[in-house]
Formats: structure tokens, C-alpha cells, sequence
């Protein structure tokens, strides 16, 4: 199960108190102050992964703690700092304190983005001492470390998205195309969370179907288009039995500006599935008909492997394509 959207409370570490205490031994019977400073607290970051699953640990774990700065000793020893905490989230992942509504977004695995500061350490008494007050008997206690609740929302990254009403055979394509393994039924909405899997180096995935009003939030809505929005590409799938392709095209356009215009520039590939189940002229038919949207116009079946080579190939080359022009 692919997990989108958590709420997760996180705190950084306390830092470590001070410590106030006077040099006492067999030579010293009343020396001065020697209470060392306690440690810094730990820091919380998030950090980029290229696992697409790494919500799904906060599906029940919904807190992250910190650890505290330890307290200083006496001999003027400082107390150790926290080890840092960092927490794994995958890239594309947008991180609102929903107390402040200020986002994160953690866009690369490489660079940590610090969002809880961990509390500082206390100072100890030998830090207080002066020539008026040679023997101070307090010390400082540590600051508490930063605490926020955040929504993690995952807006998936794949290269590749397929799109396409209820049933239009997305997720046998992806099974096909790739090493994925999604749950194919021959009833609507049998994919219920985009499912991923890799065409060479380059992630595909197939968002669930959408239907009239998803922008509004009917079918699985919103939840899904906005998986769309990071995609290179669009594949749009077509059921070639359809009756009324055009009008099955439009809806999801629609949709598509209902939700956010920009979706629409995306560069688009149409590709009617399902051939084998017509006659070639049916198909022939369906791909003229379509030629007029000047876009790049495929017919596929799963059960023809040279339709499926130049569905891959053209899907290389338009990836291909974008990484030149970037």
C-alpha cells in the first residue's frame, strides 16, 4: 500500500542542563565552581530518498523524538551532544507545519533540510563565576528543542504517468511495459493507489482512473491528480471498444484544467488499448480520427509484442528528448 499523506509530530532534543557543582577532593576541601556546560540537543531533518515507500513506516508511527543533550558534570565536563535524527521521506515529498502553514519540499537526496532545531545546553556555574560572585550555586538548565506537526504529502515523481478513465487497461500496460506487479481486475477502479515500475532507468506509473468531477473530489479525485503534476510525460490510455472516445478524451481533460491548467501542456501521447479485441479498422478509424489533435497517436495490445517495442521506444525517445532540452 502506498502511503500519501501522514500527520507526524515531531520534537528535537532538550538540551542538557548545567551542571553546578564545586571542586571538592583530598586536597581541595572547598574549591571553587566546576560544573560543566550540558550538551546541545538533537536536531530533526528530513531527507530525500528514491524510495518510494518510506511513508509508509508513519502509517502507525506517528511521533519522532529527538534525543536530549546530556547534562554536564562536575570537573568542568561538558555534557555530549544529541546525535542529529534524520528521517527518510521520498523525494517530492511536501512538509506543511500546520501550525505556521509554512512548507518544506524535499526535493533531492542529498542536501538535509533542518526542521526542528534541538534545544541548547545549559551553561554550569564555573560559566557564572566574576570577581563579585566567586561562588555561584546556580547553574543554567537547558532550552527545549523545537516541536511541530506536519503534514507529509507525497506528490509522486515518475517520469512516465499513465492516465486515462476506469478500466482502460493501465495497469495490464505497466505490468507489460515493466517489472511492476499492480492488481489487474476487469471492473473500474481496481487499482486503488499508483502503482510504479521502471522502463530501464525511468519511473512510470499508473494513476488510478479517474472520472467526471475527480477535480471536485468525486471517484478517487484529488488524491490522484495531483500525483500527475511531477510527470514528464502523460499516456493517455483509450479503450479502443469505446464508444465515444472523443468525449472520454475531453473528460479527463477537463478534469485535467478543472484541477490545474498547467497539466495540459504536459507533453501527451494517445494510445488506444485493447486492439485486438476490434478489427484493424476500427483501430485505423480511431487513430485518424484522433490524428487532429497533432499529438502522437498509439494503438497497443498486450498480446502484440511490436506495438508494445514501439509504445517503449517512443516513450525513450520523448524522455530523450526532455533531458536534451534541459
Amino acid at each position: 500500500m502506498l502511503v500519501d499523506n501522514v500527520v507526524l509530530q515531531i520534537k528535537a532534543g532538550k538540551g542538557g542542563d548545567g551542571a553546578a557543582t564545586f571542586l571538592r577532593n583530598g586536597l581541595t576541601a572547598k574549591g571553587g565552581p566546576d560544573g560543566g556546560n550540558g550538551g546541545n540537543g538533537g536536531n530533526i531533518y528530513f531527507q530525500g530518498s528514491n524510495n518510494i515507500n518510506d511513508l509508509r513506516e508513519f502509517r502507525f508511527k506517528k511521533k519522532i523524538v529527538a534525543d536530549d543533550g546530556i547534562p554536564g558534570k562536575k570537573k568542568k565536563l561538558f555534557g555530549k551532544n544529541a546525535e542529529h535524527t534524520t528521517i527518510f521521506v521520498p523525494v517530492g515529498t511536501m512538509l506543511t507545519d500546520l501550525n505556521s502553514s509554512f512548507q518544506y519540499e524535499i526535493r533531492n537526496t542529498t542536501t538535509p533540510v533542518l526542521v526542528a532545531r534541538g534545544g541548547k545546553g545549559g551553561r554550569g556555574n564555573d560559566e557564572f563565576k566574576s570577581a563579585i560572585n566567586q561562588a555561584p550555586t546556580y547553574a543554567e538548565p537547558g532550552t527545549l528543542g523545537q516541536e511541530k506537526t506536519l503534514q507529509l504529502e507525497l506528490r509522486l515523481i515518475a517520469e512516465i504517468g499513465l492516465i486515462g478513465l476506469p478500466n482502460a487497461g493501465k495497469s495490464s500496460l505497466l505490468a507489460t511495459l515493466t517489472n511492476a506487479t499492480p492488481k489487474i481486475g476487469d471492473f473500474p477502479f481496481t487499482t486503488l493507489e499508483p502503482n510504479i515500475g521502471m522502463l530501464g532507468n525511468h519511473a512510470l506509473a499508473d494513476i488510478p482512473g479517474l472520472i467526471e468531477g475527480a477535480s471536485t473530489g468525486k471517484g478517487l479525485g484529488i488524491k490522484f491528480l495531483k500525483h500527475i503534476e511531477k510527470t514528464k510525460i502523460v499516456v493517455h490510455c483509450i479503450d479502443v471498444t469505446d464508444e465515444n472516445p472523443e468525449k472520454t478524451y475531453k473528460i479527463v481533460r477537463e478534469e485535467f484544467k478543472n484541477y490545474n491548467e498547467m497539466l495540459l501542456q504536459k507533453p501527451e501521447i494517445i494510445l488506444f488499448t485493447k486492439t485486438d479485441l476490434v478489427d484493424q479498422k476500427v483501430v485505423d478509424k480511431q487513430v485518424k480520427l484522433f490524428k487532429k489533435t497533432h499529438k502522437t497517436v498509439l494503438s497497443s495490445s498486450l498480446y502484440d509484442e511490436e506495438s508494445i517495442a514501439k509504445l517503449r521506444d517512443t516513450l525513450i525517445s520523448y524522455l530523450t528528448i526532455d533531458q536534451k532540452s534541459q
